[in-house]
């Protein structure tokens, strides 16, 4: 059985913003390793829209933009929109039934799967089915823009605590 994970870039004040702070290199190709190693990916639209920046190569990159990119690529992916009506390469779009698809994908498949944007996992804490939740926290406080948590959520527990590059601690919680 699959498991959720909701995982993202947080500031110390909690909020989410991939322009206004970036991984250092130790970090970065943490999450390469994440994105190999995961199942796939579920993306609200608007960072899916974001993270097609992928599917272009680029002459300008270094090695580990260049090896993101193909571990990004390769990655399954679910689209939840209403909106879009196509999607790209290994990518299935969600545009009803949120709940049962998601329901399904734990049930069929194994390891983890990934949840892109605090809105959409926000809607599938409210299901109830996020397994654990990963802050990799900066040291950067923001004063603004999307939260890490969009909503209420379920008391949490503290299961692991790691530092991962130069500036970052990855903390990792799981529901009650």
């Amino acid at each position: 059985m699959a498991r959720l994970v909701f995982d993202m870039n947080v500031s110390l004040d909690g909020y989410v913003d991939h322009d206004r702070f970036m991984p250092d290199p130790d970090l970065f190709r943490h999450w390469i390793g994440v994105v190999r190693t995961a199942t796939g990916q579920i993306y609200g639209r608007k960072l899916y829209e974001i993270m097609r920046y992928w599917e272009q190569d680029d002459p300008d990159w270094t090695d580990d933009l260049r090896a993101f990119a193909e571990a990004w690529r390769n990655e399954r992916k679910w689209v939840v929109s209403r909106t879009l009506t196509a999607v790209g390469p290994n990518a299935t779009l969600i545009s009803y039934d949120l709940e049962g698809v998601v329901r399904r994908l734990k049930q069929e498949l194994e390891g983890e799967i990934h949840v892109g944007g605090p809105a959409l996992a926000q809607g599938l804490t409210d299901l109830g089915l996020i397994d654990e939740y990963r802050l990799y926290l900066h040291p950067v406080v923001l004063g603004q823009g999307a939260p890490f948590f969009a909503g209420v959520t379920p008391p949490l527990r503290l299961v692991a605590h790691d530092r991962i590059g130069g500036e970052a601690i990855r903390l990792t919680y799981v529901p009650a």
